[in-house]
């Protein structure tokens, strides 16, 4: 007999939300242990909030009509949440650009919305992960240390999913682990200190300008790093990733017809504030738009 949630929640918006498009920015690779899209389009998220682990179900067959099921000690949590994680506060409305590629993806995607998790730490960790590492390696490397540490979430779950370790956890991972996931002593440095401070992280979570100030202060933690944390966690549609490798590239080749250099970008993602990284997510889900590639990161080494 199916597990009854222990909080369910069904949300109504005024306007079109695309849960799975909108938190497909949280999945880390095609097999992060925390997230699960079903041939169905049911999602499926762990993730481990400050009342404890929660496993949510989000089901929805209209734009304007969703559901939410939740397990675990952290349901309640999440189901006050969650539509805050789903971009109840971001506001697409106000962004009108005139390029015709920016046009024509925001109404071929109408349901896209900026995520505001609220979990500052859990964003943490996966960007650390990404720094300076293509993506498929950091995503090998999330899946392999969240399945070794994390814990089995609660409720009806599918198999191979797991609740992101704590930042004590993290803070144990002895260093042959990191070696082993392909994680070099800068980045596993920065998570466990990071660690250190994920109360003072969480505790900003409703003050972005905060969270910032908290983040800018972590070693290992720059301007890429935060971005990441900012459109994740905080609903930060302004969040430009400065220093991504395939920034300059896909914008320039989408919007202007030829790459832009380095110290082109800056100035030129200013004429789109508040929205730069919507600008940039757009362009990511505008198949054809620009080549997504640029100086190519190092690979991490071979798993032991």
């Amino acid at each position: 007999m199916p597990e009854p949630p222990d909080r369910s929640v069904r949300w109504q918006p005024p306007f079109p939300v695309d849960a799975a498009l909108t938190l497909s920015a949280l999945r880390r690779g095609r097999h992060d242990p925390t997230h699960r899209l079903e041939p169905d389009g049911t999602l499926w998220r762990t993730a481990l909030t400050a009342s404890g682990p929660v496993t949510y179900r989000i089901r929805q067959h209209r734009p304007d009509d969703l559901r939410v099921d939740a397990w675990g000690p952290g349901a309640d949590r999440l189901a006050d949440s969650v539509r805050r994680e789903l971009g109840e506060q971001d506001r697409p409305d106000l962004f009108h650009p005139e390029h015709p590629v920016l046009r024509a993806a925001v109404r071929r995607l109408p349901g896209l919305r900026v995520p505001r998790t609220g979990r500052l730490f859990e964003a943490l960790v996966p960007a650390v992960l990404e720094q300076r590492v293509v993506g498929v390696d950091a995503f090998a490397s999330f899946a392999r240390l969240v399945r070794r540490y994390g814990a089995p979430p609660p409720g009806p779950a599918p198999e191979g999913m797991r609740v992101p370790p704590s930042p004590e956890t993290w803070r144990t991972v002895p260093s042959w682990e990191w070696r082993s996931a392909g994680v070099d002593l800068h980045r596993s440095a920065t998570i466990v200190e990071a660690a250190r401070h994920a109360a003072r992280l969480e505790a900003a979570a409703d003050d972005p300008a905060r969270a910032y100030a908290v983040m800018a202060h972590l070693p290992g933690v720059g301007v890429w790093t935060a971005a990441q944390v900012g459109h994740r966690a905080l609903g930060d549609a302004d969040a430009l990733p400065l220093g991504d490798y395939h920034l300059a590239t896909m914008t320039g080749v989408a919007l202007l017809g030829r790459p832009l250099a380095d110290d082109e970008v800056e100035p030129y993602y200013e004429r789109f504030r508040p929205h730069r990284y919507r600008v940039v997510r757009l362009l990511e889900l505008s198949p054809g738009a620009a080549p997504r590639h640029g100086p190519r990161a190092p690979r991490a080494g071979p798993f032991h």
